[in-house]
């Protein structure tokens, strides 16, 4: 499989920067916007900002963010917005920076910030949620990237929707789940890496991504206790008419502990986009085994713990993990109690078909988002 070279990250903003002048009346940009294809609106058409441009993007905002995060924002309106962000607190800290808790028009906003040297990784990440027709309910929303140069050093931005409850792993550690929580949480994840992974055909199509670092603090749990997967920093894109992903093909990243077995044993084929996405699919297997084990069976339920805690040290090493999971075959004990719980059971069986040895034998994250979209359906019969 061929690799694609993509633009430097010095060349981010002449990138992002290219623009076509539109003639067309500022006001009627939200109206239009509907009419245009996903490129042109999340690329933008507009040669410069106007104050009617930001009060149209506050006004969506404030009334309908899903339909602000659909349509997408002119670059220039991008820039300004995080340009009016005024930032609260940190919320967290990532491999590449911290997170913050921002404002903008009085909403809440999350920034990540990156150093300049991580510039690369920031240019990756924002090249990924602009992807053309990505947006989606269980994918974090994406409102702008920037940079801030104070003369001194430059901090690298990417705005999202904030999400008070934080990650899964907060979220899952802060208290138990009923067996309705842990269909709607595991269902909405699988949900979001079936969009993922899809490739859209046509000329406002989308490639088919893998996210290559999937694990419980990456997702994010929303207000209506749903899921939205986030840091897409390491993502692939896979163009399936000339069989490319675009970019070099190391496949040892991401979390050690949430690696596939075939990348630990440096088996993993390169060639095969669907590598990618099974090694995902394992990931998401072990997700799933934390969330289950926060689900309360009989009254009773287990403590939050990572997978594999009991095998190997607090931060493994690849090897640490490839012994575990490659040479001893071993995988997260599923608890005898699950068998008891249709809904424990099903989901036991389901994290067995993605956390199989062999990648082939996993199950795809559509198979698995309609195995458990039909559990769902079966425990709101019962209520």
């Amino acid at each position: 499989m061929q690799t694609v070279v993509h633009t430097k990250p010095d060349e981010v903003f002449q990138t992002f920067s290219v623009s076509v002048p539109c003639v067309i009346p500022v006001v009627t940009w939200a109206v239009t916007a509907t009419h245009c294809g996903p490129q042109s609106c999340e690329y933008g058409s507009l040669g410069n900002v106007r104050l009617g441009d930001l009060k149209i993007a506050a006004e969506l905002f404030h009334k309908h963010p899903p339909l602000l995060f659909k349509l997408g924002l002119p670059l220039l309106v991008q820039r300004t917005i995080a340009r009016t962000i005024v930032l609260q607190e940190i919320v967290g800290k990532g491999r590449f920076g911290e997170v913050w808790r921002g404002k903008w028009c009085g909403e809440d906003v999350a920034v990540k910030i990156f150093s300049s040297r991580d510039e690369r990784s920031w240019f990756r990440e924002a090249e990924i949620y602009q992807t053309v027709m990505l947006r989606h309910e269980n994918i974090l929303g994406f409102i702008a990237a920037d940079n801030k140069d104070n003369g001194t050093w430059t901090q690298l931005w990417l705005v999202s929707e904030y999400h008070e409850q934080g990650s899964l792993f907060d979220y899952l550690n802060r208290g138990m789940v009923t067996v309705e929580g842990m269909v709607k949480l595991a269902l909405s994840v699988a949900s979001g890496l079936a969009h993922l992974h899809m490739e859209i055909v046509g000329t406002q199509g989308k490639p088919a991504i893998a996210h290559r670092d999937l694990k419980s603090k990456n997702i994010l749990v929303k207000k209506n206790e749903s899921c939205a997967i986030a840091d897409l920093g390491l993502a692939v894109k896979h163009d399936s008419v000339l069989n490319t992903i675009d970019i070099p093909q190391n496949p040892r990243v991401g979390t050690r502990r949430y690696m596939a077995p075939e990348i630990l044993d440096d088996a993993m084929n390169t060639n095969i986009f669907e590598s990618f996405k099974r090694a995902d699919i394992y990931s998401l297997g072990l997700v799933y085994w934390e969330i289950a084990r926060r689900c309360s069976v009989g009254g009773i339920t287990e403590e939050y713990q990572l997978p594999y805690y009991d095998v190997v040290p607090s931060d493994p090493s690849i090897e640490d993990m490839r012994r575990v999971v490659c040479e001893q075959k071993l995988r997260p004990n599923i608890p005898n109690q699950w068998q008891s719980c249709e809904a424990l059971r099903v989901m036991g069986r389901i994290m067995r078909e993605c956390w199989h040895a062999n990648g082939a034998a996993r199950l795809t994250a559509l198979r698995v988002k309609k195995s458990i979209s039909q559990l769902g359906l079966q425990e709101d019969s019962k209520a």
